[in-house]
């Protein structure tokens, strides 16, 4: 056996003795997957939720409520959070014009996981800790990370907005200044 050959073999194998017993070789790296592998499973037992369902939502005009978040607003569910046990939220948002800017720029923050955005029609004007002011038009897309204090500025009349949240029940807090 070659001097690297052995070199590799040392480094693969660990030599432990224990008081009262013979010497025995472990495998270093058998030995060190097995706390790995039991991590593993503790993680994916503690996600375990129940299964998911298919969820289908067309389009009806009916379908809009004023039961949402925001009072100057309709929102259209999309059976996300029902299929998902919760996991997830996903909306149609029509926001309702004319923008009332004393109504609708209130800093606040949602106690979320993931937020995300996605401009279906018309346009708005937000405001992001950090990011600043933003026109986002139709086709535009954002996230909100967690936490992150924010508000709407204006918006036009014809303004419709995707939004997915995880999780499905979350806490909005507004902030007073």
């Amino acid at each position: 056996m070659s001097k690297a050959s052995s070199l590799k073999t040392a480094a693969r194998t660990a030599t432990t003795k224990k008081p009262g017993a013979s010497t025995r070789a472990v495998s270093a790296k058998s030995a060190s997957r097995k706390p790995l592998k039991a991590k593993a499973a503790a993680a994916k037992s503690t996600l375990r939720r129940s299964k998911q369902r298919v969820a289908v939502s067309h389009y009806r005009e009916d379908d809009f409520q004023t039961n949402g978040l925001r009072a100057y607003a309709r929102y259209r569910d999309l059976g996300i959070a029902a299929a998902t046990h919760g996991l997830a939220q996903a909306h149609v948002i029509r926001l309702i014009g004319p923008c009332n800017p004393d109504e609708v720029s209130k800093l606040h923050f949602h106690d979320i996981e993931f937020q995300m955005v996605y401009v279906l029609n018309g346009w708005v004007k937000t405001y992001l800790e950090g990011q600043g002011e933003t026109l986002m038009q139709q086709g535009s897309c954002w996230t909100q990370p967690p936490k992150i204090k924010h508000l709407i500025r204006d918006y036009s009349d014809n303004c419709e907005l995707l939004e997915i949240i995880l999780p499905a029940e979350f806490r909005t807090t507004e902030i007073t200044r």
